[in-house]
């Protein structure tokens, strides 16, 4: 985890002075490059604190560095893309998610959850039947667990063809669009609680 160190600390200290018991986006470069929640989310306190190509591993590691002390009111969460992309399996990613669990079980009891559907991406789409096993393992876990809501993104995502829709990522087919940040905005505002 040596590598995320320096974004991590940089990050602590920029979020230093963020107001607690907000709404915390929390996750991997598809939440660290939302740039425009406080305009989508407007009335209600946000922050960010993705940082760039983590994982469910990492986000798990930095879990009482990054997110205990922001104190949420809730948490909003996206990762496992780029563990999937580092070649781990399905299962592998499903326990990590499992460990993120366990610690908001005993660390933040009562505050509510929401994942984010690992996404269905132009750049990753050799990887759809891995996506789509994790999201299912995962979205298992979450019908189990109280306060913890799955919200689906990934059929949205998809065109008439089954196949990701090109306006909602930029160039690299990876990471979303402004189309994208839109799509995903209009569905977590349909959440129960979340806000």
């Amino acid at each position: 985890m040596n590598w995320y160190e320096d974004e991590v600390r940089q990050l602590q200290q920029r979020v230093a002075n963020a107001p607690l018991q907000s709404t915390v986006f929390y996750g991997s470069s598809s939440i660290r490059l939302w740039s425009t929640l406080a305009q989508d989310f407007p009335g209600t306190p946000t922050v960010n604190i993705g940082f760039g190509g983590s994982t469910l591993a990492a986000c798990s590691w930095f879990f009482d560095d990054l997110l205990l002390p922001r104190k949420p009111k809730s948490v909003v969460f996206y990762a496992g893309d780029n563990d999937l992309g580092d070649q781990r399996n399905p299962e592998e990613v499903y326990l990590f998610f499992c460990t993120v669990v366990e610690k908001m079980q005993h660390r933040l009891p009562g505050i509510p959850l929401y994942f984010i559907s690992i996404k269905p991406s132009l750049a990753r789409w050799d990887l759809i039947e891995r996506i789509r096993y994790t999201n299912s393992l995962i979205a298992q876990k979450i019908s189990e667990t109280p306060d913890f809501t799955y919200v689906d993104t990934h059929s949205a995502m998809l065109g008439t063809d089954n196949r990701p829709r090109k306006e909602l990522f930029e160039s690299d087919g990876l990471h979303l669009s402004p189309a994208g940040y839109r799509l995903w905005t209009e569905i977590l505002k349909k959440q129960k609680g979340i806000f």
